[in-house]
Formats: structure tokens, C-alpha cells, sequence
């Protein structure tokens, strides 16, 4: 299969690494540093065991014509990066081209093939002009949920702390042969990757840890651990999950796990910092809207009142306004 992924990220490099020495035909779309280091050293990724494995047969590039048409192209940018690019991904595509978006929180995709009253509703926090919608057809996209907690050590360096789940289901509950074919890709890679018929549900589940976890974490500058261990942030964490519990029900979501059972499977990763702690450390734009906007949006939607989780938003979106100043004037 041809498969190009778009961001050479922790999970980005994760898969690239593994699915290239599985015998996929891997492209990957990387800029500056992180393209230099892939086209003169490969992609590494360490184990959880230290053990190392490097891929040198990837094709990178910084430019979306070179690479081709492909079967799988895998975004695995950061929501708020992908408007960038997105109109450029029409290179990549094909008759039969699948997108497999891997962002943390809610997707923009979220109601796209949901029966309900709000079909094919555009979420305003992800997607407010429908840059997303028009560049990436729902026809296009396979959902799937990333797992593994995983970070970038250098360019081209990736480490796996723990995990290796990428189910993935199509956006209509079917089993068609596309998405049966991609998770048998993903299974051949090493990952656990199973079919699901309800991807938004089991999506939520990974989604609610995060609406709570990555903001505390990067005000506070804890890991999971940590905020899980500590009786006052612990707490804070469970009124926030839940506030969007009562969204999920209102949507008709099924819920498999209770919040404490959710807090618990985050304590179990460890000292890990959040995606959105990391991005604090290096002085990058934050993942707001997507991990705690737009279940804003959707409180509003479904007239749901979410306090907590308003005043944890207006907190962390003062944080990355100060971000986003002293990014713009270095």
C-alpha cells in the first residue's frame, strides 16, 4: 500500500517507522530540520525496551506534488496545522484515496454521516469556514483513534513510551472492505488495530481524558501521573469529564468506561507529559479548540452547562494567547 503521512511527529514517526519495515511503500511530508535528518539518517524510533529501529527506504519531502497519488494518506499534524495544508493534499489523492486523520480531541468530521439532528453540521471551533470540508470529503476520511503515548526526541528521532492501538472504523458504522484492509495494514505494522462499527463513541472515550488532562497538564506543568495522584487536580479532571459525559449522552453516545475508570487508565501511562504540556515547554501555538473548545461547542449544542470546563478553557486560552505573542516576536 502507498501510504505518505502527512507530519513527522511523535506518532507520525511511530507509524512511519514501523509501517515502513512492515514493506509499505512510505512517503512523508516533513519540513526543515526533521526533512534534513529523514533523508540523510532514516526515521528511528525507540522501543520501550531501548531497543532501536530505523527505516532509511521512506521517501520525504516538503512538497505534496512530488510524492504522488497514494492508497492511505495519515494526517498526523496537529488540528489546528492541517487548514494549512489542506488545500495542497489534492496532490496526494486518487480515485479511491483514503485520509486517516490521527488529531487528538473532537474531529472536525464529528457529524459527518451521523444520523441525528445534526448531520452533516460544520463544528464553527474546528472548521469554521469549511476549509477542512472542502479539501478533505467525507467520502475520503476513515476515522481512527491514536493510542500510543509516544515523543520526539530529535529530528527523525521518535520514542514509543507505551501503547500500540490505531483501531479504525468508517465514518458510517460499515465494515467495507477499505477500512478491513487498512487495519490489516496497521495489524502487519505491530499495532493493535481493530474495525469499529461505533468510532465516535470509543473516540470520545480517548477525547474525554484529553479535554482534561492536557489543559491541567499544561497550566500546572504535571504529568498524568501526578495529576491523577493529586487529590484537587484529580478531582478537577473528573468534574470536567463529567460535564462532557452528560454532551455524550445527549448524543446518544454509548460510554463503555465510567470516569473514574478513565482517570485510572491515564494514571497507568505514568510520568507522561501531555501533547499539549510539550507544546508548552517549546513554545508552541496549543491544541485548544479541538481538545476543549469543541466540547464547548457541543455543550452549547445540546444545551448542556459545563462551568468547569468553561473556566479550565478561559484559563488555557489566556496561556496560549501568551504562547502565540511570543512566538510572533522572537
Amino acid at each position: 500500500m502507498r501510504v505518505c503521512i502527512v507530519g513527522a511527529g511523535a506518532i507520525g514517526g511511530l507509524l512511519g517507522v514501523r509501517l515502513a519495515l512492515s514493506g509499505e511503500h512510505v512517503s512523508v511530508l516533513a519540513r526543515t530540520s526533521t526533512l534534513d535528518a529523514i533523508r540523510s539518517d532514516g526515521m528511528k524510533l525507540i522501543e520501550p525496551d531501548g531497543s532501536v529501529l530505523v527505516a532509511t527506504n521512506v521517501a520525504a519531502s516538503d512538497d505534496f506534488a512530488s510524492l504522488g497519488p497514494q492508497d492511505l494518506v495519515i494526517l498526523a499534524l496537529k488540528a489546528h496545522q492541517i487548514v494549512e495544508i489542506a488545500p495542497q493534499l489534492a496532490a496526494l489523492y486518487d480515485e479511491s484515496t483514503v485520509v486517516l486523520p490521527l488529531q487528538n480531541g473532537v474531529p472536525w468530521w464529528f457529524f459527518q454521516k451521523f444520523p441525528g439532528p445534526f448531520e452533516g453540521r460544520r463544528l464553527q471551533t474546528l472548521d469554521p469556514d469549511g476549509t477542512l470540508e472542502r479539501h478533505i470529503p467525507p467520502e475520503r476520511i476513515v476515522g481512527s483513534i491514536a493510542y500510543p503515548a509516544a515523543e520526539r526526541d530529535a529530528p527523525g528521532v521518535f520514542r514509543l513510551i507505551e501503547g500500540d492501538r490505531f483501531p479504525v472504523g468508517e465514518l458510517d458504522g460499515e465494515r467495507s472492505p477499505r477500512v478491513t484492509a487498512i487495519a490489516r495494514v496497521l495489524t502487519d505494522a505491530g499495532f493493535k488495530s481493530r474495525v469499529l462499527t461505533d468510532i465516535r463513541s470509543h473516540l470520545w472515550v480517548k477525547a474525554w481524558g484529553n479535554m482534561a488532562m492536557n489543559p491541567i497538564s499544561a497550566l500546572t506543568g504535571a504529568t498524568l501521573a501526578e495529576i491523577c495522584q493529586f487529590p484537587a487536580t484529580r478531582s478537577l479532571a473528573a468534574q470536567m469529564m463529567v460535564e462532557s459525559s452528560e454532551v455524550a449522552e445527549k448524543l446518544g453516545l454509548h460510554l463503555r468506561l465510567s470516569v473514574e475508570q478513565r482517570i485510572e487508565g491515564a494514571e497507568k501511562v505514568g510520568d507522561h507529559k501531555t501533547s499539549m504540556l510539550q507544546d508548552v515547554e517549546a513554545g508552541r501555538v496549543l491544541e485548544i479548540e479541538p481538545l476543549i473548545g469543541s466540547f464547548i461547542e457541543l455543550g452549547r449544542l445540546t444545551t448542556t452547562d459545563m462551568p468547569t470546563t468553561q473556566t479550565v478553557y478561559s484559563l488555557v486560552s489566556l496561556l496560549n494567547s501568551r504562547l502565540t505573542h511570543s512566538a510572533t516576536h522572537r
